[in-house]
């Protein structure tokens, strides 16, 4: 076959101009040196048996299944990336289907039975010298981001997001946890962003993250340069999207544990806009309750049960997911007006709360309310924000009609006249909004100052509160003493006044 792309549409990689195979489902495509007759192979084997003059072909696998990155422990990874991968394949059933089908056609595997299985594309190792027009776009708490050209890309010639991390430090803690993370949450048709890999800078031997490209940059931004036309249907549209890839995070059991809006991606594909959740470096399995010794993250969208020394949890990200809806509503983040210190951190803690807008339906209100509570145990689970946000999507989308007599439709109807008026009189959106405090920060940063400022607080607090407590013992005895020599008194009463007799 003259194909240069597979059945999934990746590139086939080429070991010799009768040899290709696929990455990302092991599909071999192997031309019989005898007859000229074009096998297909499923799984990873040395040799092929030609299906019309059934002679064998013996070839190299030591390319194919071998990954050179540099790294040994980085190579193992992928490594048993790509063998569980063609476990889950089950590729004796291929087998025995084409022997007892005869009319089975072998392209007919893929469309039929594998392209259920593969959920995910290959995390893979992608050479420096396949990535040009590098350029920094962007620096966070932790890393730089940079876009390039992805020359030998599944795409062809794909623009691509490029990570770094800032120091060597942060560099061995995080791009390994970062690179397994996406690997578990990402799945084909999810809300997470891409990883596609890795790559290593030769000149200053780092690993970079080769990552999906945002064209319109993070949530923040867009609703900063679109808000103006952002109306309910759109809000409820990035809602669906957000609360998706929060689900796939959430079902392959992990927690973002740094959800925010510059964590959310938006890619305008022209026909849609898609929004994604990335950012995974600080993500972790749901199993690992251990506490950090450090706490990394944007103080508005942190849970208040973290600052008083609980794990996060997935109850703390569905916390900063009422965060982002509350975004979503007025463009811009929460608490943007005051210092990012311990004040703002008792505050929370106190139950203080963004203030909801006036256009706000009452379900939204509700939902976002209950996602902001300050028990995690009264928040609702990610399942049970997307069975009450998914019929609000459909609605707008007219996937339903309203003779079930939905009581959100006349809400929502009511809310977008509501913006128009907000709107067109220039008191809703980032534009209008008070102006933010110079100490506001919203990129991911180490908390431990205030973590300890606050304990130090706590104990003050708690030394005041236990002396308090001490006087009022002490009085409450005073006051029970006096009682007992009362209760043994008796009064007198005379010409000349009262009398205490004991």
């Amino acid at each position: 076959e003259n194909t240069s792309t597979c059945f999934c549409l990746e590139k086939l990689v080429f070991t010799s101009n009768c040899q290709k195979y696929c990455e990302n489902c092991f599909i071999f495509f192997i031309g019989c040196r005898y007859c000229l007759t074009t096998n297909i192979i499923f799984g990873v084997t040395n040799r092929s048996q030609c299906k019309k003059c059934k002679r064998v072909s013996i070839f190299d696998i030591t390319k194919i299944i071998s990954i050179n990155s540099g790294d040994s422990v980085l190579d193992n990874f992928l490594f048993n990336i790509r063998n569980n991968q063609l476990n889950q394949l089950n590729i004796t059933k291929f087998v025995y289907d084409l022997k007892s089908n005869k009319y089975l056609i072998p392209s007919q595997i893929y469309t039929k039975t594998l392209r259920t299985k593969i959920r995910r594309r290959l995390i893979r190792y992608i050479p420096y010298s396949q990535l040009i027009n590098v350029k920094k776009i962007e620096e966070g708490g932790f890393s730089i981001i940079y876009q390039a050209t992805w020359l030998d890309s599944p795409n062809y010639n794909s623009i691509v997001i490029l990570k770094r991390f800032k120091n060597l430090q942060y560099a061995k803690k995080y791009f390994f946890k970062e690179l397994e993370s996406n690997h578990r949450c990402y799945k084909l048709g999810c809300t997470v962003n891409e990883t596609f890999g890795f790559t290593k800078d030769p000149k200053l031997d780092d690993y970079i993250l080769v990552m999906q490209y945002a064209s319109e940059g993070d949530l923040h931004k867009y609703l900063q340069k679109e808000f103006p036309v952002i109306d309910w249907k759109q809000k409820i549209r990035i809602l669906n999207d957000i609360s998706l890839g929060l689900f796939a995070v959430h079902d392959s059991n992990f927690i973002h544990r740094d959800l925010h809006s510059g964590n959310i991606l938006v890619n305008n594909l022209n026909i849609y806009i898609c929004y994604k959740i990335g950012d995974l470096g600080l993500s972790r399995s749901a199993n690992d309750t251990s506490l950090d010794d450090e706490i990394y993250g944007v103080i508005p969208y942190i849970a208040p049960e973290i600052f008083k020394g609980s794990a996060f949890s997935k109850e703390s990200d569905i916390y900063s997911l009422g965060m982002i809806m509350w975004e979503l509503t007025t463009g811009c983040k929460p608490f943007a007006n005051v210092e990012h210190d311990h004040s703002l951190i008792f505050n929370i803690i106190d139950g203080v709360r963004p203030e909801i807008t006036k256009d706000t339906p009452e379900c939204y209100a509700n939902l976002m309310k209950s996602c902001w509570d300050s028990d995690p145990k009264k928040r609702p689970s990610i399942c049970e924000i997307r069975n009450t946000c998914i019929p609000w999507y459909k609605y707008y989308n007219q996937f339903i009609e309203n003779k079930y007599g939905f009581d959100f439709v006349a809400q929502f109807s009511q809310a977008e006249l509501k913006w128009k008026d907000l709107i067109v009189s220039k008191k809703l959106g980032p534009e209008f909004s008070e102006k933010s405090h110079p100490k506001a920060i919203y990129t991911s940063r180490s908390l431990n100052s205030y973590i300890s400022k606050r304990s130090f607080i706590f104990s003050k607090r708690s030394s005041i509160f236990s002396k308090r407590s001490s006087i009022f013992s002490k009085r409450s005895s005073i006051f029970s003493k006096c009682s007992s020599i009362f209760s043994k008194c008796s009064f007198i009463n005379s010409s000349n006044g009262m009398y205490l007799i004991f």
